[in-house]
Formats: C-alpha cells, sequence, structure tokens
C-alpha cells in the first residue's frame, strides 16, 4: 500500500473556534482515527502549534540564515497533517473526505514518493 499526507489547511484566525463545536470536531477526528487503526491503515497524525512558532531555515551563500516563521505569508496555513496507507489514490480520498467533513476545512491530499 502507498502512503499518502493528508494536509489540513486552517484559516488564520484570532482564538480558537466555538469549544462546542471543536468538541464535536474532535470527537469525529478520534472516530477517523479509531477506524484508520482498526483497518491497519492510520501512520501517524497531529495538529501543529500556529504558524507564529515556526522558524525558517533559508541556505544562502553556503550559511543558513535562521529566521522567525511562518515561510509564507496566507490567509490559511497548515494546521496538522495525517500520514496514511491506502491502497491506492481513491481509498486515499475517501478518508479525506471524511477528514473534511469533519473538520469543515480543506484538506489536500498527497502521496508519497518512491511507493508504487
Amino acid at each position: 500500500m502507498k502512503q499518502y499526507l493528508l494536509s489540513i489547511h486552517q484559516p488564520d484566525a484570532d482564538g480558537l473556534p466555538d469549544p462546542e463545536f471543536l468538541a464535536g470536531v474532535m470527537r469525529e477526528l478520534g472516530a477517523i482515527r479509531e477506524e484508520l487503526e482498526a483497518s491497519g491503515c492510520w501512520v501517524f497524525g497531529q495538529g501543529l502549534h500556529a504558524p507564529d512558532t515556526a522558524t525558517v531555515l533559508r541556505p544562502s551563500d553556503g550559511e543558513v540564515l535562521v529566521t522567525d516563521g511562518p515561510f509564507v505569508e496566507g490567509k490559511e496555513h497548515l494546521g496538522g497533517i495525517t500520514i496514511l496507507r491506502a491502497p491506492d489514490l481513491d481509498a486515499a480520498l475517501a478518508w479525506g473526505r471524511r477528514y473534511a467533513l469533519a473538520t469543515t476545512l480543506p484538506i489536500e491530499v498527497r502521496p508519497f514518493q518512491g511507493e508504487s
């Protein structure tokens, strides 16, 4: 089975969503993770801290410049990732749809290179 990265993109916003809404999202994500684990498809997944906690390392003339992140400015950022195993892209997209519906956020699904 190939491995796929599911990237969860969330809008930049001050504060967290409504606690009741967030609790429902977390319950649904927990259920999806349990299904992934039971099916043998789970590899890894975790949410990320806010973009302002990032550190960017940029090579320049044989040196590496270290700056506070994020790497790009935008209206949304990478909020978390899930890595899973799936027999094909259609199966990975089916899991991605579940994440999109649970989080109400855009999910990018990408295969890793070098796997058949």
